[in-house]
Parts: structure tokens; sequence; C-alpha cells
């Protein structure tokens, strides 16, 4: 009977600590759980079992690794939000799987998705036919971003935002999509007011038209 108690009291004491764990580590969807999330998830949920089945063994020995992790995942969380380059190695970028209704086999190669998990994702989005897709981003959550073509008499193509400048820096992988260069987009953001680069916390391309925000500090100003 003893036996039983200290079962329901771990399992309790795991429950909770968990619930606590997984909110200070932020709100996210299941379906946008980066890779380090979803490693801490499977970690944690081990651990709880292994404490909960071996109720002999000290329970701080389960809740000092939980814990180490919370502090790990905060760390690379708070990374990711200061440099991108780290970013980019923890959670990859998205990938354009179909451009302007043509579809990227390369890209489709280097992420090991096959036609099958593409015609699948475009039946969820309600997609029936390839032809009516002008842009499929592959996000970095695994999921698929679909943009469908519009009025063709309207515009020749349709287009999607492209980051330029992110956090001050400037995005060489924007650039290469829009085909222009690093003197082209300091010219045309001179022409319309916006001096230093180092001041813009995020700057896209679309359409011809530029959406510029400031760091907070800069429009404080």
């Amino acid at each position: 009977m003893m036996d039983f108690a200290v079962i329901i009291m771990r399992t309790i004491i795991l429950y909770g600590l968990i619930l606590v764990i997984f909110r200070l580590m932020g709100k996210r969807e299941i379906g946008e759980l980066s890779v380090l999330d979803l490693v801490v998830f499977i970690m944690m949920g081990e651990m709880a079992v292994i404490a909960i089945e071996q109720h002999d063994d000290p329970i701080m020995h389960t809740i000092v690794p939980m814990i180490v992790l919370l502090l790990i995942q905060i760390g690379m969380a708070y990374g990711s939000l200061k440099s991108q380059k780290f970013r980019n190695l923890i959670d990859g970028k998205p990938s354009i799987i179909i451009q302007h209704g043509k579809i990227d086999e390369r890209e489709m190669r280097k992420h090991r998705y096959n036609f099958d998990d593409l015609l699948m994702q475009l039946r969820l989005k309600d997609i029936r036919n390839i032809e009516d897709v002008e842009f499929a981003i592959l996000e970095t959550s695994g999921e698929l971003s679909v943009f469908k073509k519009g009025n063709k008499q309207k515009k020749k193509h349709g287009s999607f935002t492209i980051p330029l400048i992110v956090e001050g820096k400037v995005q060489q992988q924007g650039l290469q999509e829009t085909k222009q260069t690093e003197q082209w987009l300091k010219r045309e953001l001179r022409k319309r007011g916006h001096e230093n680069i180092e001041d813009i916390l995020f700057c896209s391309y679309q359409d011809g038209q530029f959406f510029v925000d400031y760091f907070d500090e800069k429009n404080n100003k």
C-alpha cells in the first residue's frame, strides 16, 4: 500500500513540475515545435516514466536533470533571439518547394521530402491541383505554407514577403531571391529616408514595396 502512495505522490509532483517547465519554455503549438523542443519533451517524458517506475530512487535524481534541461532550452532560445546564425543552426531555414508554380526538386531532395508528402500536405490545404499553387514553403516546423495563384490578368506572378534586413543585418539570401545587390538595397532605403541599416529591426520586400520597422529605441526617439 505504501508503494502505491509513493507512486501517486511522485506522479503528482512530476506532473506539476512538467507543467511548470512547459509554461516557462513558452507557448508553442504542437505543430510548431522545434527539434530542440521535441528533444526536451521526449527526454523529460522518459525521465518522468523512469522516476515513477523506479520509486526507490530519490526523486531529486529526476528533478535536477529536468531543471538542467529547462536551463539548456532557455539558454538556446535566448541565443536564437540574439543571433540569426545560431537560430538557423538550431531551427534551420524555411525552404521554397514551389516557386511561381515550378517545383524545386533539389530542395525536395535536400530535405528528403517526397512527392507523397507534398501532395498530402497540399490536400490538407484543400489544394487539388499543383497548377493552382504559386508558392509552397516548407517551414522549419515541417508544415507547408501554400499561396494560391491570384488573378493572372492583374499581375503576372504572385509574390511573398522576402526579409532583407533582420535585426540590423542584411539578409544575403533575401537579396538573392530578389536578384538585387546590397548597394541596391541601401540606395532604395535612402530614397525612402532610411539612412542607417543598423537601426532597422525588420525590412521586407514584396511586389515592389518595402516594409520597414525600427528597433523600439529608434521608434521612441
